[in-house]
């Protein structure tokens, strides 16, 4: 199992640790609600270390990552991201990603830890048009700085107006006394805020600096655990839950980063599925009735016949009650439509609602 640069950190604060995506990693401190609700009303920090950061660079970039990816990366400008999926042949998803342009022909590909090995080896095998890859997954630690107090409490690290990087955007500068690190705004919780890529020799001077400057904004350090929640809530597809390599894209709602005005992986299949109508489609539902729905239970109709799963759930936090992600026929799909979750010997009903869960 693999340690990030920070793993003896999280120790050390009594940091409840977990094997994840073959890391060591740090799943909860005080407890997930707290951690929830240090995110959503003040500032937490994540140790995202475990993501994968490939470096695509040389005149072929762009054309092996719009090859590879689904989303029209032509769009991109420099200090600009944009997240995307990666298609199989069979009409599934290698993965879901987010693509930074650094320069004129440089890029940084942000990968699911789980599939770093996968995605390397899936981008280098359709890598044809010469372009220079390096796997920088080892080399680099990540921090996510997340909630509405996280500028305002970072700003005094850095010359870098953090309140001027607009969603989706990044900024290359000096944070806490390090240079050349990436500021960008990313965010997967939904309470604002910003990553910080950066060396693993400097990540432990940035974390200290980050501490001691949140002091007086009440920071935290925050586990996977509420990073799960709080995604949840803003109806974020998780890789390895609700979307895979057997998952289209399509019915999972990814159509609007499926652009058929390039050619890329499948896309012919996948532009006849879309014009067929999916089957099915992934939504968002809350429990009507008491319950907590959980990743694999079965959704079931009146009848108590399954027509689907549930690939997420918990219990909202920030709502106080139970919430989830699952796959239901398209003709249930709507926002209103009750569909129910089989949680042991009862059908509990269950209203499909518009995403995200969590509005502020």
């Amino acid at each position: 199992m693999k340690n990030t640069a920070l793993t003896e950190t999280h120790i050390a604060l009594g940091a409840k640790m977990v094997p994840f995506a073959g890391y060591n990693m740090p799943v909860q401190y005080e407890g997930v609600n707290i951690e929830h609700e240090t995110v959503r009303n003040a500032v937490g920090v994540f140790d995202v270390s475990h993501m994968g950061e490939f470096r695509i660079s040389g005149s072929g970039a762009l054309d092996l990552i719009q090859y590879i990816s689904s989303n029209d990366a032509s769009k991109i400008a420099i200090g600009k991201a944009q997240y995307c999926y990666m298609p199989n042949e069979e009409g599934g998803i290698v993965d879901d990603l987010i693509v930074y342009r650094l320069g004129d022909n440089e890029y940084l590909l942000v990968v699911n830890a789980s599939n770093i090995e996968k995605d390397w080896n899936w981008i280098s095998s359709h890598n044809t048009f010469g372009a220079v890859m390096e796997n920088l997954s080892d080399n680099y630690s990540l921090l996510a700085i997340q909630g509405p107090k996280a500028i305002e409490a970072m700003q005094s690290l850095t010359e870098v107006d953090l309140s001027a990087i607009p969603f989706y955007s990044f900024e290359i500068g000096k944070f806490a006394g390090v240079d050349d690190i990436i500021i960008s705004a990313t965010g997967y919780t939904g309470s604002g805020g910003f990553e910080i890529y950066c060396k693993n020799e400097s990540i432990q001077q940035v974390w200290d600096k980050v501490f001691e400057a949140g002091a007086d904004f009440g920071i935290k350090p925050i586990g996977l655990a509420a990073r799960d929640t709080l995604r949840l809530e803003m109806g974020y597809c998780l890789y390895g839950n609700d979307i895979d390599d057997t998952t289209s894209p399509l019915e999972a709602g990814l159509g609007w980063i499926t652009k058929f005005t390039k050619d890329f992986v499948n896309a012919e299949a996948l532009k006849a599925e879309k014009e067929a109508g999916v089957a099915r489609k992934l939504v968002g539902f809350e429990l009507v009735e008491k319950g907590i729905p959980r990743h694999d239970y079965e959704i079931v109709n009146e009848e108590g016949e399954k027509t689907g799963r549930v690939t997420s759930g918990t219990m909202s936090p920030s709502l106080g009650k139970g919430i989830g992600l699952g796959y239901v026929p398209a003709d249930k799909a709507e926002p209103g439509s009750t569909i129910y979750i089989q949680i042991r010997k009862k059908a509990v009903a269950a209203k499909v609602v518009k995403l995200p869960f969590y509005k502020k």
